[in-house]
C-alpha cells in the first residue's frame, strides 16, 4: 500500500487495533507484594496448548481491554504537516555519513542515533528497496548489521554504555524484519540480540549501561522491553518470564507521585523516565492497571508539551515515550496530548528541515521528532498492531 494510501485511511479514521498482552504470573506477583496486572481474556497464543516449552509466546491476537485502543482523530495529519514531515525527512538524509551511519562528533558511528534514523524514514513507509529513502535505510542497515558481534551485542567499538545502542538497533532490527521479511542474515542477528538481552537481564529485572547481569536502572531497562516487544512482533521466540520480571523491576522504580524514579532505591520522579516507563508497560502488555494511571497522570501535571513547566533535559527522550504513552492510551490522553505535542514541534523546527539537540546533535533530534509527528500514520509494526 502507498504512502497517500495510509495516510488517506488513517484521516477516515480507521481503528488501529495496537496489540497484544502478556499475563504477569499472579502468584508471584503477591508473593513480592506486587500489585496483581488487570488484564482482560489473556490468552497465550502456543499451537500446543500442553506445551511446557519455558519460551511463551507474548499473544499478537487479543483484542485491548477499554482505553487502550485508539481511533483516530480526522485531523491527526494534514497537507502542513505533510509538507513539514518531508522537510524533516530531507534534512535527515543529509546527515547520514558514507558508511550509512548517523551521529558526529563524540556520538558518530552511533548505533542507536542510526537506528533511529532508520525507523523515521521507516515512520513514512520507506524500507530498503522501496520509496525515495529506502537507500537510506539499506546503508544503515548494513551498518547495524557490520557492527553485530559474535555474542549478539551490537554496538561500535568505541561505545560508551553499549545497551542503549543495543536496544534502539534491536528494536530497528524488529520493525525492518516485521515490514519487510528482510533475509535470513537480518533475523540471524536479531535472534542473537534478543538472546543477549535475555541473558544479560539482571536478578531485579532490569538491565543497565554493560551486558552483564548487574545492576540495573529504568532507562535502559525500557529500551530493553521495547526492543524485545518489537522482536515478538517479528516473530521472534521471547521468553515470557523475561517481560514478567522486567515489569516487576519497573513497577518497583514508581514513586507515590505515580512518576518513575532512576533505579529501585529511592529517588525522586522525572517526566522522561516516566514516560518510558508507561510506554514500556503498555509494551509489555499490561493496559489496566493503577500504576499506568498515575504514571500519565504525572505526565499530564508536570510535562504537558507548551507548558512553562517541561524541563529541556531530555526533551526529546522524553516527548519520544510520552506520544507512545499517550497513544497507547488512546481516548481523552491522546486527544490531549497530540495537538500539543504536534504544535509544539512544529515551532521548534529549524529553518533547514531539522530540529537541533545541541548536546546529542541534529541527527538525533531530528529523527525522534520525526517519529513522533508520523506516529498516526501507524506504519511501523510497533505502533500499527
Amino acid at each position: 500500500m502507498l504512502p497517500s494510501e495510509v495516510i488517506k485511511l488513517t484521516l477516515i479514521g480507521v481503528i488501529t487495533v495496537l496489540v497484544s498482552s502478556v499475563s504477569a504470573n499472579a502468584a508471584a506477583d503477591e508473593e513480592a507484594g506486587i500489585e496483581p496486572v488487570t488484564t482482560t481474556d489473556v490468552k497465550i497464543d502456543s499451537e500446543d496448548p500442553d506445551s511446557n516449552d519455558p519460551v511463551d509466546h507474548l499473544s499478537s491476537l487479543i483484542e485491548h481491554p477499554e482505553g487502550a485502543e485508539n481511533i483516530p482523530a480526522d485531523d491527526e495529519m494534514d497537507a502542513y504537516l505533510l509538507e513539514r514531515i518531508q522537510r524533516g525527512l530531507a534534512y535527515l538524509s543529509g546527515q547520514q555519513e558514507e558508511n550509512g551511519s548517523f551521529g558526529r562528533g563524540r556520538f558518530s558511528n552511533h548505533v542507536a542515533i542510526t537506528s533511529l534514523a532508520a525507523l523515521a524514514f521507516m515512520a513514512d513507509g520507506h524500507v530498503p528497496g522501496r520509496g525515495p529513502y529506502g537507500d537510506q535505510v539499506q546503508s544503515a542497515l548494513e551498518f547495524i548489521l557490520d557492527n553485530a558481534q559474535e555474542s549478539g551485542l551490537i554496538a561500535a567499538q568505541a561505545a560508551h554504555g553499549p545497551m542503549y545502542g543495543h536496544g534502539f538497533a534491536t528494536l530497528f532490527l524488529g520493525e525492518i524484519y516485521g515490514m519487510s521479511l528482510s533475509d535470513d542474515r537480518v533475523r540471524e542477528v536479531l535472534e542473537k540480540a534478543v538472546d543477549l538481552i535475555v541473558r544479560t537481564q539482571n536478578r531485579e529485572g532490569g538491565w543497565r549501561y554493560q551486558p552483564v547481569p548487574v545492576d540495573a536502572d529504568v532507562s535502559v531497562t525500557i529500551c530493553q522491553v521495547m526492543a524485545l516487544r518489537s522482536a515478538r512482533n517479528a516473530g521472534i521466540k521471547v521468553p515470557r518470564s523475561t517481560i514478567e520480571r522486567a515489569v516487576r523491576y519497573i513497577r518497583d522504580c514508581q514513586n507515590i507521585d505515580g512518576g518513575f524514579r532512576y533505579m529501585t532505591r529511592a529517588g525522586s520522579s522525572a517526566w522522561p523516565r516516566t514516560a518510558a516507563g508507561v510506554a514500556a508497560l503498555f509494551y509489555a502488555g499490561i493496559y489496566e492497571d493503577n500504576s499506568i494511571n498515575r504514571g500519565l497522570g504525572y505526565l499530564i501535571r508536570t510535562s504537558l508539551p507548551g507548558s512553562t513547566r517541561v524541563r529541556e533535559s531530555h526533551y526529546y527522550y522524553g516527548q519520544y515515550y510520552a506520544v507512545q504513552s499517550m497513544y497507547l492510551a488512546g481516548g481523552s490522553w491522546w486527544r490531549t496530548w497530540w495537538p500539543a505535542i504536534r504544535e509544539t514541534l512544529l515551532r521548534r523546527q529549524s529553518a533547514n528541515g531539522g530540529w537541533l539537540d545541541h548536546h546529542i546533535g541534529g541527527a538525533y533530534s531530528t529523527s525522534m521528532a520525526l517519529i513522533i509527528l508520523q506516529m498516526p500514520k501507524r506504519y511501523l509494526p510497533i505502533f500499527q498492531r
